[in-house]
């Protein structure tokens, strides 16, 4: 019976037309490559190369049994990550709320990442509306219909939710601007130019991070004007786009609206990105965050 150490042998020769070549590939030597060469033969009882000084030729029985190992190694690599998917739908999975304010891209780039430190994870998006009632209903009730919510994070939420929270990194406060604003055509803002613009900043008492940020703001910054608003939703990221005002975002809500153009500012503020999930969480979700928590010592 034929090993999936020989048919690899097979391929990286073929594919090679040299033993040589193929060996320091293989990280053996010639002589144990051509001896596993001259065994394949000898089990298909066929001649699959032509040696000659000019190198090595595929036989015309070598062509078709190399298609055939082609095919046959592909499958048994399908086949095992079939048999993987099949066991990680064994396991329950984590539950990953996303929104359009609460974006899992970052994670889901992560991922292959997250499946070498466990490859038996399984992880679920569970869509849900961007309300201010049901992200209160959602944070307050973690665990239950969803395990794990990434973005922005804030000491009040613990007080608040009750909720437990893994920072990831800090990001940069950065301004959105409408693709017609006059700010659009640079590419990095200083402090000046948002003089006697319209801000939009989430209202006090919303996020402490943010109040600490408004109260900076206006007090090395008194000539920009601060208006409140009282959700991150479309309907803020539209009232940006549709008139003359500029949006504090972050760069992971670059997508939230086609029209608007992020603009990183010459400033130091950022605000803690990162996971929330319940104050106890499940096996599932304490095996993903011990992997996260991993990928940030390895960085």
């Amino acid at each position: 019976m034929l090993e999936n150490r020989q048919l690899q042998t097979f391929i990286q020769t073929a594919e090679e037309g040299s033993f040589s070549k193929a060996a320091r590939k293989a990280y053996v030597s010639p002589t144990a490559l051509i001896q596993q060469i001259n065994l394949l033969e000898k089990r298909l009882k066929t001649k699959l190369f032509l040696r000659s000084h000019q190198g090595l030729t595929l036989t015309e029985a070598g062509r078709s049994f190399y298609k055939d190992a082609k095919y046959i190694l592909q499958y048994m690599q399908d086949a095992v990550a079939r048999a993987q998917q099949a066991a990680r739908e064994d396991v329950p999975p984590v539950r990953l709320g996303t929104s359009l304010m609460t974006p899992s891209q970052f994670l889901l780039g992560l991922w292959p990442d997250i499946q070498k430190k466990d490859p038996d994870l399984n992880i679920r998006l569970v869509p849900f509306d961007n309300t201010p009632e049901n992200a209160k209903g959602i944070l307050s009730r973690l665990g239950q219909h969803i395990d794990v919510v990434a973005g922005p994070i804030d000491e009040g939420f613990k007080e608040t939710y009750g909720c437990a929270m893994l920072e990831l990194f800090r990001a940069p406060v950065r301004v959105a601007v409408s693709r017609h604003h006059p700010l659009a055509a640079k590419d990095i803002l200083q402090p000046q130019d948002l003089f006697g613009q319209k801000f939009l900043l989430l209202k006090r008492r919303g996020f402490k991070r943010i109040d600490k940020l408004r109260q900076t703001l206006e007090r090395k910054y008194p000539q920009i004007q601060i208006m409140d608003f009282p959700f991150y939703d479309i309907n803020v990221f539209n009232q940006c786009q549709s008139g003359d005002f500029l949006l504090m975002t972050i760069e992971n809500w670059d997508n939230v609206h086609p029209l608007l153009k992020t603009l990183p500012v010459a400033w130091d503020y950022t605000i803690p990105f990162g996971l929330m999930y319940a104050p106890t969480p499940s096996p599932q979700v304490q095996r993903f965050l011990q992997a996260i928590r991993a990928l940030k010592q390895d960085k």
